[in-house]
């Protein structure tokens, strides 16, 4: 074994593992997006997803050298078989969806992993850039713009007491579309921002008479 062989297969080493390390650094930073959003699948996920891709794409490419293959195989495969670990993230829970950008973001972690697997690092690191901008983009404007339906139910003694209730919402800036009261039991349809709900929301019912809240 010449020193030539083996300096050129330490290099090609070495750049396996640069591969592995930036597949797995830049799913890992979308999988850290998830976690501090609390989704299903967070960092470990991710990471896992995106260097077992760069692993997959570096097989493809090398593991079969002098043979007459199609490397490209390997990545097709790659790309269809992931939809079976976004599909156990993606749940339904009372008539809503969840789960689905999740899904998505462990499917770019796969294309990213198969970049970086390629060497194509530029593309991969501009792919993760994206998007984080566009997860945490929208992520603003859900949380600040974005309203959400709300039924709140409480027990009132006298009238006044629903007085000073809706002075509240009022004063919060959270929109009242109707309420009832009926055998004393006030019926409040609300609609709030999810900062409002995460924040602002909890305030008002924590003063309330044996208070219940429903998400449409």
């Amino acid at each position: 074994m010449s020193i030539d062989y083996i300096v050129e297969y330490m290099e090609q080493f070495w750049d396996f593992v640069l591969r592995l390390l930036a597949a797995g650094l830049l799913g890992g930073l979308l999988g850290l997006e998830r976690m501090l959003r609390a989704k299903e699948a967070g960092i470990r996920t991710h990471f896992v997803v995106a260097l077992g891709s760069a692993l997959l794409m570096i097989i493809s490419q090398y593991a079969f050298e002098g043979q007459d293959f199609d490397a490209s195989r390997v990545a097709a495969q790659v790309v269809s078989g992931i939809g079976f670990i976004g599909a156990g993230v993606i749940i339904f829970q009372k008539n809503v969806v969840r789960g689905v950008t999740t899904a998505a973001g462990l499917w770019v972690a796969a294309s990213i992993g198969l970049a970086c697997g390629a060497g194509m690092y530029a593309i991969a690191a501009v792919a993760a850039l994206l998007v984080i901008i566009c997860l945490e983009t929208m992520h603003f404007i859900t949380l600040h713009h974005t309203e959400r339906p709300v039924t709140l139910k409480a027990d009132f003694s006298s009238p006044e007491d629903l007085e000073k209730t809706l002075d509240m919402f009022k004063d919060r800036k959270i929109t009242v579309e109707s309420y009832s009261i009926k055998d004393g039991r006030g019926v409040f349809e609300i609609r709030v921002t999810q900062k409002a709900y995460l924040k602002t929301l909890p305030g008002i019912v924590s003063t309330l008479t044996n208070p219940s809240v429903e998400n449409e």
